[in-house]
């Protein structure tokens, strides 16, 4: 897992690649130096508390945690454990919102209720256990949107919409979600918001003993902490978690 925080990106990749960068450095500086790649562990642990925005007790009625979280592997085991570890780097008990982005179809292929129905049972299963306060959806259309709703037992609170792809909002979608009480939000988040080729590059800059080839990427948790009253976003970062594959 990875923690940083990062501004005035040029793209959503380089921002990552740049936390990536600038964590495992940091992180490697304190930790001796692997003699080979079989050294670490296949999941390693490294971030950097003080560039965490931890949230006190005190302040949290103040502050909404915002979520978005990319899956990048089909194993929703990753959508608990992305959760778990927000909830622990930034000290709280409960976010306050989710917006899940399933992992990236070819482009011949259309998204579907059935792809959708796995990793929203298990948004629900938080939402019911008191993790999430509110799920959302992204780039659903009027139809995959209404599919959602009358099936899902937690019904989506909000649903993205890219408006690279669509400069106005569908009339439909619009009238949809007024008359559910869906917020429609807009997002500028490519399809894969990092390739593994770009990931790799970041890992093997910060480190020349790691085999990058032998890590994937597993999920990327976006999160922005906003003060409530006054709509600003206090401190916003990534939690980027990748395994190592069997040697």
């Amino acid at each position: 897992s990875i923690v940083s925080r990062k501004k005035c990106p040029s793209s959503h990749s380089e921002e990552i690649q740049d936390c990536v960068r600038a964590t495992l450095s940091e992180w490697f500086a304190t930790i001796p130096p692997p003699t080979s790649p079989t050294d670490l562990p296949d999941t390693i642990d490294c971030s950097i508390p003080q560039a965490t925005e931890a949230i006190t007790p005190e302040e949290r009625e103040e502050l909404k945690v915002s979520v978005k979280l990319f899956i990048c592997e089909a194993d929703l085991s990753s959508i608990k454990d992305a959760v778990d570890k927000a909830c622990q780097a930034l000290a709280v008990s409960q976010l306050d919102s989710v917006i899940i982005a399933p992992p990236a179809l070819p482009e011949e292929v259309s998204q579907t209720l059935d792809n959708l129905q796995p990793a929203w049972s298990e948004l629900e299963g938080l939402v019911q256990s008191h993790k999430i306060a509110t799920i959302g959806t992204s780039d659903l259309d009027k139809e995959l949107l209404e599919q959602l709703y009358n099936w899902a037992q937690v019904k989506p609170s909000s649903n993205q919409v890219n408006l690279a792809s669509c400069c106005v909002m569908p009339p439909d979608l619009t009238a949809f979600a007024k008359e559910f009480d869906i917020q429609l939000l807009t997002h500028n988040d490519p399809k894969e918001l990092i390739t593994a080729a770009s990931f790799q590059e970041a890992v093997q800059e910060s480190t020349q003993d790691l085999k990058v080839a032998d890590w994937r990427l597993e999920w990327i948790l976006r999160y922005s902490i906003i003060v409530k009253s006054r709509g600003i976003i206090k401190a916003k970062g990534y939690l980027v978690h990748a395994k190592r594959s069997s040697l």
